[in-house]
């Protein structure tokens, strides 16, 4: 019996669908900041004891080496103070998180259909940090170029956001287009995915409603699946009891554990904008 056959529903047909979204873009009430240049952060490589070449690694997938090495992740303070930057590899070692306290930019997109369903997608077995897991519709980093580094309406992250959909599922820059994403609130937490790696992270949390079509990249994504709220908190409940293995993400849990189903309600009633909080960084 499959992970998927859990949620007691068909998988979903991938296809084209012509509505436009309603959803109308924001912009913030906050005060905006400076965008800030990447000449003038500094690299925090030298934080990492772990070798590039450590035998350790030699069974990670090529296409999630060649990303922990080469992305080049945005370093944080607690305010969300721009300090540095550092390889995925190196910012996602728990050596790192714990010794140094290392701290990264990171978003999390929830994407519902005209219908009001959620995205899942099941995490590819090759991820590096929680593979096979079950968790929002796209969870990922804002990389340290100048194109996502714009803090003014939390821009970067919104390109961001825009990118990681077309590289983890296939949806095009037309269906998600960043103004259509609406950032709720910011949340940092850490949580460890196995004894070397795990995620501490300052994680923004951007809903946007959507027809889509998507084409998952096996590199990244194993199964994807729209939920209504019934069928997700049928889902928390198998998690809860280890049903088949079935695991959600820890920054998931949180969010629905502490925010998911109030922001359904807006979502439901058109009524996003009432629920930003960009001021607060919730410690959970």
């Amino acid at each position: 019996m499959s992970v998927s056959s859990l949620f007691n529903l068909p998988l979903i047909r991938l296809r084209s669908l012509a509505l436009s979204s309603s959803f109308s873009s924001f912009r913030f009430a906050h005060r905006p900041l400076s965008s800030i240049s990447p000449r003038k952060l500094p690299n925090f490589r030298a934080f990492s004891g772990t070798a590039m070449t450590d035998t350790k690694d030699a069974g990670m997938d090529a296409v999630q080496r060649r990303l922990m090495f080469e992305d080049e992740c945005i370093l944080v303070d607690e305010t969300d103070r721009v300090v540095g930057h550092v390889s995925k590899y190196n910012c996602h070692l728990m050596e790192n998180i714990e010794a140094k306290n290392l701290l990264h930019r990171a978003f999390s997109v929830f994407l519902f259909n005209s219908k009001y369903e959620l995205l899942l997608q099941q995490r590819s077995n090759t991820k590096v940090t929680f593979p096979l897991v079950w968790t929002n519709t796209c969870c990922s980093h804002p990389l340290y170029r100048e194109s996502e580094l714009i803090q003014d309406n939390a821009l970067g992250v919104r390109n961001a956001a825009q990118r990681k959909l077309l590289d983890e599922l296939g949806i095009v820059a037309e269906d998600v287009p960043v103004d259509e994403f609406t950032p709720l609130g910011r949340m940092l937490y850490k949580a460890p995915s196995d004894g070397k790696w795990g995620e501490h992270e300052l994680d923004y949390l951007l809903f946007i409603v959507r027809d889509v079509k998507v084409q998952p990249n096996p590199d990244e994504v194993a199964e994807i699946k729209y939920v209504s709220r019934e069928e997700l908190k049928e889902l928390v409940k198998k998690a809860d009891a280890g049903e088949e293995g079935l695991k959600l993400s820890p920054w998931f849990r949180l969010v629905v554990d502490n925010f998911l189903m109030k922001w359904w309600d807006h979502v439901e009633k058109g009524t996003l904008v009432e629920a930003i909080d960009m001021k607060t960084i919730h410690k959970l």
